[in-house]
């Protein structure tokens, strides 16, 4: 089992996900080159902002695994933003077909993070303060309640010009409430064991909510089955 993930953010998602895997799939180890793969690796690349990981990095990525011939999996990790997660489907779909790449012997699997990565980390019900004190957590627990309503659903606050914005302000102010930190570049207790348990228990017991990272988690343990039968 050999899998190629490409993913959107050159920061966070080049660490989150790594740190995730080795919890979800501990079977697999991560090799520093797509060429280094043999048996039970990932590679993981990151393109670095859309809409270049569409246009540019899947196509030689695709390139690179055809190559190689090694790979089963092609995975797609990138942020819906402000589009819908059928649109960017929709987009990457098309222009495979328009320019008629095939895949080969590879499943391509694409992870539509909505609306951004920093959505999915928003789940975590434990970084929640039930009585906010500082102003801007305040106006946002109001304008949206990330404990009880789902993240992926959740608007545009005022003033932020986009929703992937809005979301991280709020994630940032809800770890400023805590005394804990976040960034993009050290994105710090997210990368933990404790985080991904939590998100997967709101998720467990709201099914209907953080659909996008249920994808993910739904491939983890399809992958998981395989390399245990």
């Amino acid at each position: 089992m050999n899998i190629y993930f490409l993913v959107e953010g050159k920061r966070t998602e080049r660490k989150v996900y790594p740190a995730w895997l080795a919890y979800l799939l501990p079977e697999l180890q991560r090799v520093q080159s797509y060429d280094e793969v043999d048996r039970n690796n990932y590679y993981l690349f990151s393109g670095e902002g859309y809409p270049s990981i569409i246009y540019d990095h899947i196509p030689n990525a695709i390139e690179d695994i055809r190559s190689i011939g090694k790979y089963n999996y092609f995975v797609v990790c990138l942020d819906a933003e402000e589009s819908s997660v059928n649109d960017i489907r929709e987009e990457v779909d098309g222009f495979l077909q328009a320019e008629k790449i095939e895949m080969g012997n590879t499943q391509m699997v694409l992870i539509v993070q909505n609306r951004c990565i920093e959505t999915w980390f928003l789940g975590n019900r434990k970084i929640y303060s039930r009585n906010p004190q500082s102003p801007p957590l305040l106006n946002y627990t109001r304008y949206y309640n990330v404990e009880t309503d789902c993240p992926e659903k959740m608007g545009k606050y005022q003033n932020f010009n986009t929703h992937a914005q809005f979301h991280e302000a709020y994630l940032k102010a809800l770890f400023e409430e805590k005394r804990i930190s976040y960034s993009k570049k050290n994105p710090g207790a997210v990368l933990q064991e404790y985080y991904l348990q939590e998100l997967r228990k709101r998720t467990e017991a709201h099914s209907e909510h953080l659909p996008s990272f249920q994808y993910f988690i739904d491939f983890c343990k399809m992958i998981k089955s395989q390399l245990q039968s």
